[in-house]
């Protein structure tokens, strides 16, 4: 047999002392009973010059092909025998008939597909290493391999699924025809390109109408298990070896589909969410396995989806989209080579593929021949059509010739998945030597010239684009790998998980979220990405940021109109960031309610809290547009959700004090009941009629009694009504005596507030403080509201009345129940026996409810429930000579009893203050926090704004304050309350 084929420049040994071990070893094979036959061939090939320099040539470069050698001598002895085509057919030829493959048990199937692997594995690298064969034999080889085992793997675990009775091969025989069941081969194995050490990128469907399934209902298990199967016979390691890794992360969505699905269902996606990368990915897809009918069939249904016949402009735009988020450079970009990644680094083999496939989409709808799946014939062709330059072409062909050799004797060396270069000058020196130079300068200057020629040519594709990174870098998240330079450049921005980014992002463009399921919103998602992560990036913990913003974009009905409104504004995606790294709560509601956004660019937005008659007058128009009750609570709702929106990002952003922000978000309640309320009235009074005077009148207690709402405050209220004594029943059709009439049209307007439509609640009700409590009627007759207040409301009862304000009702009514309430407060009572029963109740409440948690700003000691019960108790207890000491703010109370003189200056100062500091911190804990607050986890930012709201220089300042203020209210508590009510005997139990 003729040696021609042997290279005259073999690569020289870089470790000789390996080579003369690895010839003393393989002389010693001819002694092994195993290789008795071929010890004379054996011998000779030492002895022989030629094929001996060979083997030194893999013995000095690769310890992984010098194993294959002294594994498999036989296969060595083959190619010097009857030469490398022979040798590669020989290797194959036991899995070259996948119907063989229907009677071998498992474990004899792995030895026979790791057999082949090796051995064809070995021809291939000394084909490549002797220069016998071009570039393209040597991947097809590679391929070919791939799909011959992989083919028999599926042959027989279809069989052993029929052979369990699950399944009816049409063609026992040969278990693979017409099984409806194939693998497609993706990426470089669709191409035939496949590198020394490759995944294979693979997508198995079946099609549903011909795969006769003898138990239906488990075909999807079955299935699943069985490509499992396939899947760890091809890639488990065992003393034999591994066949090939294999991905299967390019099919549908793969975070959320199953390892193989039905063709109506990858049909369905592709149409639906399929991406532009998806239809460049589709150029190289290739039926590699199984039912090659079904499975051609499939990709003639795809057809469209990948090769449209028209010029697609948003494609084409899209396409863009995708280039302009890499920093391409032509020229003067430094390139480090130690680590450098010639497959997906600057100028690498990635640029050479995009740059093919990217013109390859745009024109191959209208250019036949321009769908291609081999790299290096797209880049001929497209030259031939006008599209590149002969010189551009000769330069990327020799490049990627270049690159692809280069790659694969990195992977020679130890059979290791690299793309990387060494990062050391003694493994650069041992790959150059294995590539045949003689010097590593020598090796850099040929590298360097490719991978600029390379970058120059891609960077001619982008000139037109401005890149949307900007001058920061790649920002690209196509395919399912992670883009090193994209990854790097998070890094640098401040993401301490750069690869979760890049997977959330490739999820969003995958169309998971409903908001990303369109086509149009993936393109403008593409465009906003540089802008979004910056602005992400800004915030102290980008991280939590971009989780909040990720969990944002997860509620979201829709992407569209929004990322339109984010691409015209992107102010509004600045505060969205600031807002999803400090109040992740706010970030969901935005989520459900993404139309609050408009609203931020109205004019005075970031300067006005909204004020109260210019409220009542838009909500009163907006309400008088609709006619029917579900209409004015939908209006009512996205109205108030706007100015609850507005006063709470004015809160995070400091712009207000906690006062103010309270009686805003006070009026907002106040003004949606007034101009609810009435409509609600006279639709209850349509069917029922009414009574000729008196009336149902509302009255806010609690926080919002006092106007010191907080955000996600329930709303204390408190519902009187008055009829005259000779109305037995209202006037209407269906006529109600006085009581049922107003305890079921207070329902109605509870229900007006708290009642969840489409665009969610108005705000939570809470009527435990009416007479009698949750066991009273909801609406009391003005006549028993006096009496139980005069006779038989406790003493916590006539402290909440201290905050009774009216909200809505007939001013007469109101005026009365308000004369009634200063009389009851104006009563004078026993201070021995109103101290004590307030103590009392602290106490029973700290045994309920109490939290020493020093964040537990409501009940800690100290804080505002202490706050609250010396204000309340101190008015109870002085309003009969001070009746100027009481109102419903707790703030003005202290301002109150210090201009009395019932406290000194100093102290009322000091608790007004406190009540203020307490609920600047509760509003903005509640807008930023869910659960317990921890002060461990907190971010910088929230820090932060935790102690911008308290008035303090910094965090630590902050907690300082807060345990002073904490310790001196206490003792304000101890001194007016505690101390006196302890020298009083508890009273007596009741009997």
């Amino acid at each position: 047999m003729s040696l021609s084929w042997i290279s005259q420049d073999l690569p020289q040994a870089f470790d000789p002392d390996r080579v003369t071990h690895a010839f003393e070893r393989w002389n010693a094979l001819g002694d092994k009973p195993a290789f008795e036959s071929l010890s004379d061939k054996i011998g000779e090939i030492a002895s022989n010059p030629e094929k001996s320099a060979v083997l030194a040539a893999l013995f000095g470069n690769s310890p992984y092909l010098t194993n294959l050698c002294l594994r498999d001598p036989d296969i060595v002895c083959d190619i010097f025998d009857h030469g490398l085509d022979q040798a590669f057919a020989d290797a194959l030829a036991p899995v070259r008939k996948s119907a063989d493959a229907r009677d071998v048990d498992q474990p004899t199937t792995m030895g026979m597909v790791r057999r082949a692997k090796r051995r064809a594995a070995l021809v291939i690298a000394i084909a490549d290493i002797c220069k016998a064969w071009p570039l393209e034999k040597i991947t097809r080889a590679i391929s070919e391999t791939a799909e011959r085992t992989l083919d028999f793997t599926m042959a027989h675990c279809l069989s052993a699924v029929a052979k369990m009775r699950k399944y009816d091969l049409p063609n026992p025989q040969n278990p693979l025809e017409g099984s409806g069941i194939f693998c497609i081969g993706m990426g470089k194995l669709g191409a035939g390109e496949l590198n020394y050490s490759s995944d294979i990128d693979l997508i198995f469907l079946y099609d549903q109408d011909v795969v006769t399934y003898i138990d239906p209902d488990r075909i999807h298990q079955d299935l699943v298990r069985m490509v499992r199967d396939i899947t760890r016979i091809m890639e488990e390691r065992t003393g034999d070896g591994y066949v090939f890794r294999t991905d299967l992360r390019l099919r549908p969505d793969p975070a959320s589909t199953p390892p193989i699905m039905s063709m109506i269902a990858a049909e369905t996606y592709y149409e639906t969410v399929g991406q532009n990368w998806e239809r460049a990915a589709m150029i190289k897809a290739r039926i590699v396995g199984g039912d090659h009918v079904a499975g051609d069939t499939f990709l003639e249904i795809l057809r469209p989806f990948v090769w449209r016949k028209h010029l697609d402009f948003i494609a084409i735009q899209d396409i863009h989209s995708i280039k302009r988020q890499i920093n391409a450079h032509k020229g003067g970009s430094k390139i480090n080579i130690p680590g450098h990644n010639i497959k997906l680094g600057r100028g690498g083999i990635r640029e050479i593929e995009f740059f093919a496939q990217t013109q390859q989409l745009i024109w191959g709808g209208r250019e036949v021949a321009l769908r291609g799946k081999a790299t290096c014939d797209t880049l001929r062709t497209l030259t031939e059509f006008g599209q590149i330059s002969e010189q551009v072409r000769d330069e990327m062909l020799a490049a990627y010739e270049f690159l692809r050799t280069v790659e694969h004797r990195l992977q020679m060396i130890n059979d290791q998945q690299t793309q990387t270069l060494p990062d050391t000058d003694d493994g650069l020196r041992a790959l150059a030597t294995f590539l045949g130079y003689d010097t590593l300068d020598a090796f850099k200057a040929d590298l360097l010239l490719h991978l600029r020629n390379v970058e120059n040519n891609y960077a001619e594709l982008f000139e037109d684009d401005v890149p949307l990174a900007g001058s920061a870098g790649n920002l690209v998240f196509t395919g399912t790998e992670d883009d090193p330079e994209t990854l790097e450049n998070l890094r640098s921005m401040g993401f301490e998980n750069p690869q979760n980014v890049s997977v959330t992002v490739r999820g969003w463009h995958h169309g998971r979220y409903r908001a990303t399921r369109s086509r149009r919103a993936r393109e403008i998602l593409t465009e906003l990405m540089p802008t979004l992560l910056g602005a992400l990036a800004k915030t102290t913990n980008p991280d939590m940021a971009f989780r909040a913003f990720d969990e944002f974009l997860k509620g979201l009905p829709a992407g569209v109109q929004l990322f339109s409104l984010f691409t015209a504004n992107p102010q509004l995606l600045e505060l969205l960031a600031q807002i999803a790294g400090t109040a992740p709560r706010m970030a969901k509601y935005i989520g459900r309610n993404a139309a609050v956004l408009d609203f931020v660019l109205m004019s005075g937005f970031h300067e006005e809290l909204p004020d109260a008659d210019a409220m009542m007058a838009e909500l009163d128009e907006r309400l008088s547009r609709e006619d029917m009750v579900e209409d004015w609570l939908d209006a009512a709702r996205r109205w108030a959700n706007d100015q609850k929106f507005q006063i709470d990002v004015q809160t995070i952003q400091n712009r207000h004090t906690p006062h103010q922000a309270g009686r805003a978000l006070a009026d907002v309640a106040d003004v949606a009941i007034r101009a609810l309320f009435p409509r609600i009235a006279d639709d209850f009074a349509a069917k029922h009629g009414r009574f000729s005077d008196g009336g149902l009148a509302v009255f806010a207690l609690g926080k919002h009694g006092g106007q010191e709402l907080s955000p996600g405050s329930d709303l204390d209220m408190v519902f009187i009504y008055d009829a005259p004594e000779d109305d037995e029943e209202s006037d209407g059709e269906k006529p109600l005596s006085p009581g049922h009439y107003y305890i079921r049209l207070s329902q109605r307007y509870i229900n007006a507030l708290s009642a969840p439509t489409a665009e969610g609640i108005l705000f939570e009700t809470d009527l435990r403080l009416r007479p009698s409590g949750s066991k009273g009627p909801l609406a009391t007759h003005f006549k028993s509201f006096v009496a139980y207040q005069n006779n038989e409301a406790w003493t916590w009862e006539h402290m909440a009345l201290t905050r009774l304000r009216a909200v809505y009702g007939p001013k007469a009514l109101c005026d009365k129940v308000l004369a009634t309430t200063h009389d009851v407060l104006c009563k004078q009572r026993d201070p021995d026996q109103l101290v004590r029963a307030v103590f009392d109740m602290r106490n029973r409440m700290d045994a309920g409810k109490g939290d020493n948690h020093p964040w537990a700003i409501k009940m800690r000691r100290g804080g505002l429930v202490d706050l609250e019960f010396i204000a309340q108790y101190l008015q109870l207890r002085h309003a009969h000579d001070h009746p100027e000491v009481l109102s419903p703010t707790t703030r003005e109370v202290f301002k109150n009893l210090g201009t009395v003189g019932i406290l000194d200056a100093e102290d009322a100062e000091f608790l007004a203050n406190a009540s203020s500091f307490w609920l600047a911190l509760q509003a903005m804990l509640r807008l930023t926090t869910e659960g317990p607050f921890d002060p461990e986890k907190a971010s910088e930012d929230l820090q932060k704004m935790l102690a911008n709201a308290g008035k303090c220089d910094d965090f630590a300042a902050l907690q300082d304050k807060m345990e002073k203020t904490a310790t001196r209210i206490k003792a304000a508590y101890d001194r007016i309350i505690a101390q006196p009510a302890e020298k009083i005997a508890p009273p007596d139990p009741p009997q």
